[in-house]
């Protein structure tokens, strides 16, 4: 069984639609998502488990988007590779207090 792999996303897009739902877009990653979930406090980072080996920290969320993330019960997540769209799925989203992102991880 590998290891879990936890990646940072620095480089993501915060869409929101005229209705309030919310669409999130990363680089694509080599294998599918399996029950994924979105993990969000209302700061700068959220976590992205998308299956039991793969974490992806997305990293400083805009002000401007963090309310609104806040209140989604889902959203959709769009992975892209060279301007394609490889695949897209939904995942709920789940509110805490803190958001547990590795230290080592966040960078300045």
């Amino acid at each position: 069984m590998p290891a879990p792999l936890i990646e940072q996303e620095k480089n993501f897009n915060i869409l929101q639609n005229e209705s309030g739902a919310l669409m999130i877009l990363i680089r694509a990653r080599l294998d599918d998502a399996e029950h994924p979930r979105l993990v969000y406090s209302g700061g700068e980072h959220a976590l992205l488990y998308r299956n039991e080996h793969q974490t992806i920290v997305l990293d400083y969320i805009h002000p401007a988007v963090r309310k609104s993330l806040r209140k989604q019960k889902r959203v959709l997540i769009v992975e892209t590779n060279a301007g394609a769209v490889v695949r897209e799925y939904v995942c709920d989203v789940t509110c805490l207090k803190n958001t547990p992102v590795p230290k080592n991880l966040i960078t300045i």
